[in-house]
Order: C-alpha cells, then structure tokens, then sequence
C-alpha cells in the first residue's frame, strides 16, 4: 500500500487488513522520511492537483500532484520486488502509470462504483476533502456518470474536520437531491462512513472499501 503522505497509517491500515483477509500488507509513503520544511516546499503550484493526506505524527498536509509524481516512480519499482500487488491509497486522479504488478488505482474504482449503483437520471454526490478540489471532483465523477447523472459536491476533511462538519456537508448534498453519497478521499473511515449513512438515510459508498474489496477479490483473499 502506497500512501501519499507518511506512515504508518494507524487510521487505515486496521480496516484494510480487516477487508483484505490474509494478505500481508507492507506500507510505503511519499513523504516518508520528509520534514516539516521539506513538506511545506511540496505546496501546490499554480495549476497543480491540490491533494491532502496524513502525516505520521497524525496531523495532515496540502501538497500537490506534481510533487507526488516526481516521487511515486520510485516507490513503486521498489515495491514490485516486494509484493504480488499495489494499491495507492488515494483517490486523486493520477496519470497512468506503469507497474509490473496489479496497480489498484482508488480514482477509477470509486468512479465506476458510483456510476454502477447511482438511478439513471439522479444526483450523486460526493464528499471531497477540500473545497479546492470540487472541480476535479466534478470532472471525474461526470466523465464517468455521463450527462444523465447530476454530480454535486462538498467538502470536509476526513483529517481536520469534525463529524460535525461531515454531518453538515453530506446533509447539504442530500437536501440538494442526491440519492447516493461517495466519499472521496482515502481517509475516510467506516466510522465515517456510518454517520453519513445515518444523517442522510442514503447509501454511501466509501472509497477505502470499494478499492480494497475489489484487490481482495483479484488476489483471492480470504479464499
């Protein structure tokens, strides 16, 4: 598992080995070994991806794509000596990349998963972690929805905000119509995921369980 920030992940790693069972997971992170100062330099650029992720000491940072694509590469390489699979553990809509292993991208598995359980002519909508990301969001969830399908998005963060604040964001999308919910960012839990379920009455789809259903399902876990 690739993280974008740093690990351990203690948030996430508990809930992918729950859905992955019997597989070892070995985690790497893009910002491993990095300082406070070497991070702040990895700040957006004009016209980057904005993307956020969490640290090891559990606060967060806002970096960009650009610095994460510089870095992946490498990680990677190393891990196809070590594992049968890789999964990055981000939902930001990264080019493709080459891998000599299964690459379980999140961004492509969540999209398609709302487009297979979203009516036909409904409002989806989704939770990002920040406000600079709605349109990436729109343009992600619409590429793959299709003109039939309305997308509206809000954001809270799964790393700064209260459940307060997630309770608010998935209530203003449902008083807008939606009729489906996914949350679009790695760091939101199953916890999370519940209070969604429980202020709106709407499914919800979680990106972290979507993408690590479907790798438990190509490697056979549990089998």
């Amino acid at each position: 598992m690739i993280t974008i920030g740093q690990t351990p992940r203690i948030d996430l790693t508990p809930e992918l080995e729950a859905l992955l069972p019997g597989v070892e997971l070995i985690e790497r992170g893009v910002l491993d070994g990095c300082d406070d100062v070497e991070i702040a330099g990895f700040a957006p650029e004009p016209g980057d991806h904005v993307l956020t992720t969490r640290l090891a000491d559990g606060g967060s940072a806002i970096i960009g794509e650009r610095t994460v694509m510089e870095r992946l590469p490498a990680i990677i390489a190393r891990l196809e000596q070590e594992t049968d699979a890789i999964l990055l553990a981000c939902t930001g809509a990264f080019p493709e990349m080459d891998s000599k292993k299964p690459f379980f991208v999140p961004d492509r598995i969540i999209a398609h998963a709302v487009a297979a359980a979203a009516p036909s002519g409904s409002r989806v909508g989704i939770v990002s972690p920040l406000a600079e990301q709605r349109e990436d969001a729109l343009r992600k969830f619409q590429g793959v929805l299709g003109e039939g399908r309305e997308v509206l998005v809000a954001a809270s963060s799964p790393y700064t905000g209260t459940e307060a604040e997630l309770r608010a964001a998935s209530r203003e999308l449902a008083e807008s119509g939606a009729r489906l919910i996914a949350l679009d960012c790695f760091g939101y839990t199953a916890a999370m995921r519940a209070a969604v379920a429980d202020e709106t009455g709407l499914p919800v789809v979680v990106a972290r369980s979507v993408a690590a259903r479907i790798a438990a399902e190509a490697l056979g876990a549990g089998a």
